[in-house]
């Protein structure tokens, strides 16, 4: 178990109601659901913090945390359990930044969450998993999917939950079992450029292949086109942008984590409830009962170092004094508030941050249809070839909210993604062909009335373009009193999307816990370089 024991779940503070107690999905088809699998790849590495007291001592370092999603809450949670005294600053209402979720009356008076959408749980989400582990021990709260399913509209299916979870026995069987991949198709791959795969390494992964998209890197290896489109794009726009323009090094990372370096495999868990009341709400009440203050609904403005040490960070025209800070933010709102705090950090810093750059806009669509899908159809399947739609849940499949409605109503709850939507496409037209492409994907939802529906846009995911590893930033600042933290970030380690979100949050942390004489939390990875030894002498031929 990766996190500290910290002192156990605490009663809901003032001013934050208890959380409602948890419920599991119901459906007449679902079976029992099982707890997720524990387990820990024997591999994995241990990241441990530079030793220190258990707590800060005498009067506690004051650090302002901006930003509530994972990383601010990671940062949040390390510091606030060795005492030292946080405000987090959360512009939404809501703590979970692009995992929250929020209220809405549907048009049959039923109340329900709305939220951006599906993220899977994997099991080598280590750090992650760790975080929620504060309030939930066990990890009751997710529950396994039985396969990571593929589908792509030409009729290939494809899927993992036959494959093996370790390298090479995944990649091998992945193969073979793989419609993908004929014996014509391995006999025309370029194995000799697909050998720095075997080997991952951060950054040096970084230094060979930033250079070049992660088309150019499958093209350059071959892939079978049917892989091609059926896998490996789905993986990649996974990361909200299209295969063109994604950094090879970013597509490495992610074979190297979830696929060719890690022996998890690549299934995954899921909240039963939405995020607010599976995640958040638990670990903002945890959060509150180690003293720390929730500033929900409130913005940060501007951070000003202040003349004898410290800073002002300005909400709501109203100014208060810390003596570090922690930027978790996305892309955007990093940008905004160092460009509004014009002597935070120095000139070099603030030109690479002004650099970034978001992914394109994506859409997730959920509908509550009159009646439900076909029973066999999965709680998640993943889409290639039809037009702009990336996936599909059926959220009763394993959320106690939509199980519920649906239990109730006799209908389903169904979510639709689109990834790295062309800029300027008209809105309407396209929630409108994408709902045509579900029916494509599961006809018996084209006579199905829709009850409500809602759609988010959002364009605030980072962007990892050919060459733009040297400007993210890293953990640490040119000022060693103020951090980032995020999913953007340059951590040093194989992590990625959530992961990485939740790694740098406990970086940040352990970073000024180091300062203050107090050891930090310790983190878990995937092994750091390629999975053999064997592997890595094949992978060196490439690098001769």
């Amino acid at each position: 178990m990766s996190p500290p024991p910290a002192d156990g779940p605490t009663p809901a503070s003032p001013g934050r109601p208890a959380p409602a107690p948890p419920a599991r999905p119901v459906t007449p088809s679902a079976r029992p659901a099982r707890a997720p699998r524990r387990g820990r790849d024997r591999r994995a590495r241990i990241v441990t913090p530079r030793p220190g007291l258990p707590r800060v001592t005498g009067e506690p370092p004051r650090t302002a945390v901006i930003g509530g999603g994972i990383a601010g809450l990671a940062a949040a949670t390390a510091l606030a359990e060795r005492g030292v005294r946080v405000t987090l600053y959360e512009r939404e209402r809501q703590l979970g930044g692009r995992l929250a979720g929020w209220p809405v009356t549907l048009a049959d008076g039923t109340p329900a969450t709305m939220s951006r959408g599906f993220h899977a749980f994997f099991r080598q989400y280590y750090n992650l998993r760790g975080l929620l582990r504060r309030t939930d021990p066990a990890l009751a709260r997710l529950t396994p999917l039985p396969d990571y399913p593929l589908w792509h509209s030409g009729g290939l299916r494809d899927g993992f939950a036959r494959v093996p979870r370790t390298p090479p026995w995944n990649a091998l069987g992945f193969a073979a079992l793989s419609p993908c991949f004929t014996a014509r198709d391995l006999a025309a791959m370029n194995p000799r450029a697909a050998l720095p795969l075997l080997d991952v390494r951060v950054p040096q992964v970084y230094e060979r292949l930033d250079t070049i998209s992660a088309l150019d890197l499958l093209e350059r290896i071959r892939f079978p086109e049917a892989a091609h489109h059926l896998a490996f794009e789905v993986f990649s726009r996974s990361f909200f942008v299209d295969p063109r323009t994604l950094s090879a090094a970013e597509l490495a990372l992610m074979f190297h984590i979830y696929f060719l370096g890690s022996g998890e495999g690549l299934l995954f868990d899921v909240p039963h409830e939405p995020y607010p009341r599976a995640l958040w709400e638990p670990l903002g009440d945890y959060l509150a009962g180690h003293g720390a203050e929730l500033l929900e609904g409130r913005a940060a403005e501007c951070v000003e170092p202040g003349p004898r040490g410290g800073f002002t960070v300005t909400a709501d025209d109203a100014g208060r004094h810390h003596d570090a800070v922690v930027l978790a933010l996305d892309t955007s709102g990093l940008r905004r508030l160092v460009n509004d705090s014009p002597r935070l950090g120095d000139p070099a810093w603030r030109t690479r941050l002004r650099r970034l750059r978001t992914a394109p806009p994506f859409l997730v669509s959920r509908y509550w249809l009159d009646r439900p899908v076909a029973t066999d159809r999965p709680g998640f399947l993943a889409t290639s070839g039809y037009a702009g739609l990336d996936n599909v849940s059926v959220l009763e499949r394993w959320e106690g909210e939509a199980a519920r409605w649906a239990a109730r109503t006799g209908g389903s709850v169904v979510e639709l993604h689109a990834y790295a939507i062309r800029a300027g496409v008209h809105r309407p037209a396209f929630q409108e062909r994408l709902l045509t492409r579900l029916h494509s994907v599961y006809p018996e939802t084209r006579d199905a009335l829709v009850v409500d529906e809602r759609h988010e846009w959002r364009s605030d995911c980072p962007s990892f373009p050919v060459g733009g590893y040297r400007d993210r930033p890293t953990v640490r600042t040119p000022d060693p009193a103020v951090m980032v933290a995020g999913d953007l970030v340059r951590t040093g380690l194989p992590v990625a999307l959530m992961e990485r979100a939740a790694t740098s949050g406990f970086l940040a942390a352990n970073a000024l816990l180091e300062r203050w004489g107090v050891t930090g939390q310790t983190l878990w990875t995937v092994p750091t370089r390629g999975r053999s030894a064997p592997l890595r002498a094949l992978a060196r031929l490439a690098a001769g």
